[in-house]
């Protein structure tokens, strides 16, 4: 049995959505689940309420009941050696993540309004105007845990399922910088020339758009793990799966319920002083 991956990556300081995700090479049956989540052994610098849920039978994420308090420092041993997924497999090493909760960094998008504004440990920092989805393409609503961000994004109409066709008015394919990445199906908050004024439309296939220096001031902000919500769209709320939207489930007894995790509710153990 081994890991993909491990989100965050050790050593980072990222936002307070920021889920701790896990995804194995294989799959794990559902009755080693409990076993595995008692071998995901979390310490925290003050002690977190929260749980594991399984997405599928590959993914696991833990998040808090609510979000992470601002400095807490986050340890997972995944100690997995020996350790048996059900499927005949065992874990053959551990895992060691370390990372730390920045600021509380939360921004709130307003699609019906075309605002967006932007919140530092609870203290509205800036305002900005926004163009969200369209009526035949609405923004998710919820909120989406910030995935990553790149100068630079290639977007494109057909991967999404939206039009192959160059002669379909809803192709594209072209970079679009300043991009924040908010769900795994492509929703960014981004700058476009397609309107680099926004405020006062709803014509993105999905995505916020900025203008030019919003977008640049936004870019630089956002952190991986920064809970971004959004309003006044009539698409329903995300998946908890797409990224990191895991507190589109908002129902605590359905993010612990048995068929969902392994332990349920757990209080993590606090880091001894050093």
């Amino acid at each position: 049995m081994l890991l993909d991956s491990i989100a965050p990556q050790s050593g980072s300081t990222v936002g307070v959505a920021m889920p701790i995700s896990v995804v194995f090479s294989k799959p794990v049956a559902a009755s080693a689940r409990a076993e595995i989540e008692k071998h995901l052994k979390l310490t925290t610098s003050v002690p977190i309420t929260g749980a594991w849920h399984w997405f599928s039978s590959s993914r696991v994420d833990f998040r808090p009941k609510s979000y992470w308090p601002t400095g807490t420092k986050v340890t997972l041993d995944a100690q997995l050696t020996a350790v048996a997924d059900g499927n005949g497999r065992y874990g053959v090493h551990s895992y060691l993540h370390t990372f730390t909760i920045g600021a509380d960094d939360e921004a709130h998008v307003y699609a019906d309004r075309h605002l967006m504004k932007i919140y530092r440990n609870g203290t509205l920092v800036k305002t900005f105007p926004i163009d969200a989805g369209s009526a035949a393409y609405p923004s998710w609503s919820g909120t989406m845990a910030v995935i990553d961000k790149s100068r630079e994004v290639l977007m494109d109409s057909c991967s999404v399922h939206i039009a192959c066709s160059k002669s379909d008015p809803n192709y594209y394919h072209a970079y679009y910088p300043l991009a924040v990445h908010l769900t795994a199906s492509g929703t960014y908050v981004h700058y476009s020339d397609g309107d680099p004024q926004p405020g006062h439309s709803a014509g993105s296939h999905g995505c916020i758009h900025l203008s030019m220096t919003n977008a640049q001031w936004f870019y630089d902000f956002a952190r991986e793990g920064d809970p971004v919500t959004i309003t006044g769209t009539p698409r329903q709320a995300a998946p908890a799966y797409n990224g990191y939207a895991d507190y589109n489930i908002s129902d605590w007894t359905t993010w612990t319920s048995p068929t969902s995790s392994g332990l349920g509710q757990i209080t993590t153990t606090v880091t001894p002083p050093a």
